[in-house]
């Protein structure tokens, strides 16, 4: 199907949608918000100090959470690339069929019509058509092709890690690799950066993170009269684990991959980086009509990436907007990724094509200091297993004929002190579960046919 074509079969350009581009909120004065997604990369909650981590300075988010709105429990998926395309499209996989990297365990077929992502409609495509000037900066890994890659997913302007299929034609890459060379381009030192269908050349000192943040922030200065969204999906904190412009000392050290060496610094880097966006947003007087959401992907790699636990699929969650975002106490409200795109479509006073399935929530009510209803559950999933979260419940590594672990949270939202009561008797412990069965009815996961290992 034309990407024309699908457009026309979603609504979106139906006059119910988004006919008044005015860049005023509807029957107000204030004007539109500019609005900023930031989602760091293979990062848990864990690891920033505002959620409890002793070893890492994150001074920059801090001041956010401090400043603004911190929720103690926000689910991603385990994995980046069904958690790209919830939090793009405000939907679960069941509904945008997306449940994995295709050709995983309960993944789509590599090259499928649901796992482009072109065909689903993103939140750049909803903002774009109220009236937004949209960009994306960072880590893609999703389909599209030159010259529409990107571009037809509603973004006007892009800066991306460019893997070898992303260039151009004819273009090779002329920088660093991650690994051997010819293998897989380079995200960090010396990257591989497709700037809006052109290949950018980089310099053996050039830092990837440091190039996509300029975007972004040249962007703002841009754009700084109109209302605008960001979207950065950043490369930190994914590894390899290299040594960042602020803890390099020499030529050599740039391309060694050291994790337990870097890894401190990669995530004290990326909070850097979150700075300086806030900065470039003071400094042209556009703080207090701008909304900062900053989550993560999924779990920390190599500490819940991947697994269908609590641990896998719990991120940051961090809301800030002085003007606009009433401060509070860390949040005890339960969010998940798909509740992104219903948030920018509330603050942007838009709307969304009719009957189009949303299974997120709006945030925005409760950011804005408003009474009224509030999550009950969260939702996440990989491929054939599921987690389904409330304050108080949690069941993991679910699936079809694969009973998973119940356990009574308490007040606690970190992992520590929750027990398994997952062969309990008891009454109340029976009636949650009863409950949660009657929240996953609707939440149908691929079957995955066992193969016999050896």
């Amino acid at each position: 199907m034309q990407r024309r074509q699908f457009l026309k079969a979603t609504g979106l350009a139906a006059a119910c949608v988004l006919l008044d581009r005015s860049r005023l909120l509807a029957g107000s004065s204030t004007p539109l918000p500019n609005l900023i997604v930031i989602m760091a990369d293979d990062l848990g909650a864990k690891e920033l100090s505002c959620y409890g981590n002793k070893e890492h300075h994150t001074p920059h988010l801090d001041r956010l959470a401090e400043t603004g709105m911190q929720f103690k429990t926000c689910y991603a998926t385990p994995i980046c690339h069904p958690t790209r395309f919830e939090i793009m499209t405000g939907q679960y996989g069941h509904h945008n069929k997306v449940y994995q990297f295709p050709g995983r365990r309960g993944g789509p077929v590599a090259g499928s019509p649901e796992d482009d992502i072109s065909r689903h409609l993103t939140f750049a495509q909803v903002l774009k058509k109220r009236g937004y000037a949209t960009v994306h900066s960072g880590k893609w890994q999703l389909t599209g092709e030159i010259p529409t890659l990107i571009n037809e997913c509603g973004f006007d302007e892009y800066c991306m890690w460019a893997y070898k299929y992303n260039l151009p034609p004819g273009v090779k890459h002329t920088g660093g690799w991650e690994g051997k060379q010819g293998g897989k381009t380079s995200r960090y030192w010396h990257p591989s950066i497709v700037k809006n269908g052109k290949y950018l050349p980089t310099k053996p000192d050039d830092y990837g993170p440091d190039i996509f943040t300029d975007f972004i922030i040249d962007f703002i200065k841009r754009h700084k009269n109109k209302p605008f969204f960001a979207y950065y999906p950043m490369c930190l904190t994914h590894g390899p684990f290299y040594v960042t412009p602020d803890t390099v000392k020499s030529e050599k050290e740039k391309f060694k991959n050291e994790r337990n060496k870097n890894f401190k610094a990669n995530v004290e880097y990326m909070d850097k980086l979150v700075g300086r966006i806030v900065e470039a947003l003071d400094t042209n007087d556009l703080r207090r009509n701008t909304v900062i959401l900053f989550t993560g992907d999924n779990g920390t790699g190599g500490q819940g990436k991947g697994q269908p636990t609590e641990l896998g699929a719990r991120v940051p969650m961090i809301a800030n907007g002085p003007g606009i975002v009433k401060p509070s106490e860390p949040s005890d409200e339960l969010v998940d990724l798909s509740d992104i795109l219903p948030t920018l479509v509330d603050f942007a006073g838009a709307k969304l094509p009719r009957e189009h399935i949303i299974d997120g929530q709006s945030f925005a009510p409760l950011l804005r200091g408003e009474n009224g209803s509030t999550r009950e559950w969260i939702y996440s999933y990989l491929g054939d297993r599921q987690i389904l979260r409330t304050k108080r419940w949690l069941l993991e590594d679910n699936g079809p004929g694969h009973p998973g672990r119940f356990y009574d949270c308490g007040d606690s939202r970190d992992g520590s002190g929750y027990k398994d009561v997952t062969n309990s008797t008891d009454p109340e412990v029976l009636a949650a579960k009863k409950r949660f069965e009657e929240i996953l009815a609707d939440k149908p996961l691929p079957v995955v046919k066992e193969t016999k290992g050896k």
